[in-house]
């Protein structure tokens, strides 16, 4: 089993974003069998300049014999900004969604905060398996629901997309984004790999995935204005989105 050891910046981050890196870590050492995954030490630990603050960003990836890769970024550009990503990927052979979770803080302020298990399917479904799972979690019970982007049809009906209002609500997107997280280890542990014909279609509908979310224009106009658009390129389709080989 991995050691996972806490980066250093994380503690200087808003509570929010260290609170559910540290569930997310937890809930994957509990369940899964987590091995390094390869990436290249000078996108490990990044640093750049945006707006005259200084932007850090600080990536791990672990992969499992169920996931080919599990990245969690981290960055902060000076006191103005923190953010949390975070992407589950599946191997090909199972027939998984994919999570994903992100959190913006704005000078102290949650502005977005998103969550989702998005089948990775051509009917946009999940499966009953799932579904059972997560139907009884209060995904509508928030006061400042966020709007879905265009390219957001990847995302399943239990997306749960806010912009948190108080301490509670702030509680109760930390649990359910840990109840997904849980529910989905649980689940990826119990499932068998699948037939060569249905890895095709995953395949397909991963790189579909993530070629839906490399149209955040938000996310590429932010490294493009810190490192350049060649490395905004890169980074966004070899780091945050890569395709299944």
């Amino acid at each position: 089993m991995l050691e996972i050891s806490k980066p250093s910046l994380r503690e200087q981050q808003h509570y929010l974003i260290r609170e559910l890196a540290d569930r997310m870590e937890a809930v994957w050492h509990r369940y899964l069998d987590l091995e390094p995954y390869y990436l290249p030490a000078e996108l490990g630990y990044v640093e750049g300049r945006l707006e005259g603050e200084k932007l850090i960003i600080e990536n791990r990836c672990y992969q499992t014999p169920q996931f080919r890769k599990i990245h969690l970024e981290l960055a902060k550009v000076g006191p103005l900004l923190d953010i949390l990503h975070c992407v589950m990927f599946p191997r090909q052979n199972y027939a998984l969604p994919m999570f994903g979770t992100d959190i913006v803080a704005g000078k102290g302020q949650i502005s977005a905060a998103i969550a989702d298990l998005s089948p990775l399917n051509s009917s946009r479904t999940l499966s009953e398996t799932y579904r059972a799972r997560l139907q009884n979690l209060p995904v509508n019970h928030f006061s400042c629901p966020r709007q879905i982007p265009e390219w957001g049809d990847i995302f399943s009906e239990f997306c749960l997309f806010v912009r948190p209002e108080s301490i509670e609500e702030e509680s109760r997107f930390l649990n359910i984004v840990e109840s997904y997280v849980e529910i989905h280890c649980k689940l990826a542990v119990a499932s068998e790999p699948v037939c060569a014909e249905e890895e095709s279609k995953i395949i397909e509908a991963q790189i579909y995935y993530c070629t839906q979310q490399q149209q955040n224009d938000k996310t590429r106009r932010v490294l493009e204005k810190a490192f350049g658009q060649d490395w905004a390129e890169h980074y966004m389709t070899e780091v945050l989105f890569d395709f299944p080989q």
